[in-house]
């Protein structure tokens, strides 16, 4: 109640320190902390659930494993989806509660990558379109990774930049502490960008091998005179959309350079597409 207390502007960290300890005291003291921030983080009150929420923040960073497991869990996920669903709280919830919330979820996305119910907690906000797009940390939030961070973190890749975020979190200066919050989200966005490149080329190797299995079905037919003039409109469809295709394999294929497997995968789609094009003008554009 004092760490959470509405009453007061500024955070009590001396109490939300003691409260950290009794969770990592209490056998038992994950579960019962989180049935409590539950609680608050639905307050009416602004205040308290903002106050919750950094208490959650810093549990997060400083109650480990048995905490982790805790808060992955749906049974806790679900109290917080409350607060930004309409069909629950998030009728009378503030927008800077729920602001807040949506961002909490999407650090854990993150930090947290092998908890797949965090990944398909957030999904599903998304796809309900209650989160319209991955919120922008602001500036003067501090989001270190958790102590001890889960294997995969995005950090552990890059040794560097781990140790000059762990410099920087130490330090006791505010500017210190705004660098590491704007390392941590360049990072992130880096993060992002890479897996775009990844979805992007799985989604443009998948469409080449779908279109070249139509197109190598429908010149079979073509050869043997059994192409209907619908089907002949499909396939001059294909032809066009797979020679639109080629440069967009090229640009893959220069961003995949430093990957060894994404890059043969690039290619041998790039043979494919090639052959079927070779094909096509040697069956049909010639005729």
């Amino acid at each position: 109640d004092e760490a959470t207390d509405p009453s007061i502007s500024e955070e009590n960290w001396e109490c939300i320190q003691q409260f950290c300890d009794q969770v990592n005291a209490d056998t038992e003291g994950p579960q019962f902390a989180l049935r409590l921030l539950a609680h608050k983080i639905q307050s009416p009150q602004e205040g308290e659930a903002l106050h919750a929420l950094t208490v959650l923040e810093t549990c997060v960073n400083n109650c480990g494993d048995r905490f982790h497991s805790e808060m992955a869990k749906f049974r806790f996920l679900n109290e917080l989806i409350k607060v930004l669903s309409p069909k629950y709280y998030g009728i009378w919830s503030s927008e800077k509660v729920k602001s807040r919330v949506t961002e909490v979820i999407f650090s854990w996305t993150v930090w947290f990558p092998q908890e797949v119910k965090i990944q398909d907690a957030y999904q599903m906000l998304k796809k309900q379109g209650i989160v319209k797009e991955d919120p922008k940390l602001p500036e003067d939030k501090i989001l270190p990774p958790p102590s001890p961070r889960p294997q995969n973190s995005i950090f552990d890749r890059d040794e560097e930049k781990s140790k000059l975020l762990a410099k920087l979190l130490k330090s006791s200066h505010p500017e210190d502490l705004q660098a590491a919050n704007r390392l941590i989200q360049s990072t992130i966005k880096e993060e992002q960008e890479k897996s775009a490149q990844v979805s992007r080329r799985a989604n443009t190797i998948s469409e080449v091998s779908e279109n070249v299995r139509q197109m190598d079905e429908l010149l079979e037919n073509y050869r043997r005179q059994e192409l209907s003039p619908a089907d002949q409109e499909t396939l001059r469809a294909l032809f066009q959309r797979c020679e639109k295709l080629r440069p967009l394999l090229f640009r893959l294929a220069s961003e995949a350079v430093a990957d060894e497997e994404a890059l043969a995968e690039v290619l041998q789609a790039s043979d494919k597409l090639s052959r079927a094009l070779g094909q096509y003008r040697q069956v049909v554009a010639s005729q």
